[in-house]
């Protein structure tokens, strides 16, 4: 009769570095449940010129939570600073738009906005533009008006955009003619004035390269477009 031989089974494997340090980063609370392993480790730095065997886990700690406050400080400032130059933007949209009110004839309105808005903005230069053929579409004589061929404006904003901002550009002198050199910022908004209209674009431009930014506010923007649009609609008697 042969005998039954017992199963032989591989011997345990060590865990190495890697699977120790996986299951601390699982397990962060493990030294709380075994506290008494805390005298066995040394932590990082803690004992440069300090005696042999001595651990000071809270001087760990206590780096570790200072560069945390480092960072929450850090990340609070750039809130503030979000916030207050929201503010700042805000405060010059209210000029804007106060400005255009007060206007009393359409020309005055289309020179308030080549000056005191773009003013208002910090920009230095501001251009009109409307997709018609002829002047006569919206009864317009104005040379400050610059008439551009149907898509143009989609071609610069893109068929879905209202309003883009754009930083460290270099000026189109299909937008701002002459003093498109200027421009290394700007900020584009599309004007749909009325269904019986043709679709009109606004656009100011500064020689600074972070006045007009990505990411800036740009529900600011579109109601300064939408502001625009009223006017030009009541002063030239237009339906919606």
């Amino acid at each position: 009769m042969g005998t039954d031989l017992p199963e032989q089974t591989a011997p345990p494997t060590r865990p190495n570095a890697q699977d120790v340090a996986d299951y601390l980063a699982g397990h962060p609370d493990f030294l709380i449940a075994r506290p008494e392993l805390a005298a066995m480790l040394a932590p990082p730095d803690t004992q440069r010129g300090r005696e042999k065997g001595v651990i000071d886990f809270q001087q760990f700690q206590v780096k570790r939570l200072q560069a945390d406050l480092v960072r929450q400080g850090e990340a609070r400032d750039e809130v503030v600073a979000h916030a207050r130059a929201g503010l700042n933007l805000a405060t010059r949209i209210h000029a804007s738009v106060l400005a255009l009110l007060e206007c009393r004839s359409f020309e005055e309105m289309i020179a308030a906005i080549t000056t005191d808005v773009a003013v208002y903005l910090d920009g230095d230069v501001a251009a009109l533009m409307i997709e018609a053929p002829q002047r006569s579409v919206l009864r317009i004589r104005r040379s400050d008006i610059r008439l551009v061929t149907a898509g143009q404006v989609d071609s610069w904003l893109g068929p879905r955009r209202n309003v883009l901002m754009r930083q460290n550009v270099e000026g189109d002198p299909a937008i701002y003619g002459s003093a498109a050199g200027l421009v290394r910022s700007e900020a584009l908004l599309r004007l749909e004035v009325s269904r019986h209209a043709p679709v009109g674009m606004l656009a100011f431009g500064s020689r600074k390269a972070d006045t007009f930014q990505e990411g800036q506010t740009a529900e600011l923007f579109g109601f300064l477009a939408r502001v625009v649009e009223r006017c030009v609609r009541m002063w030239l008697d237009l339906p919606e």
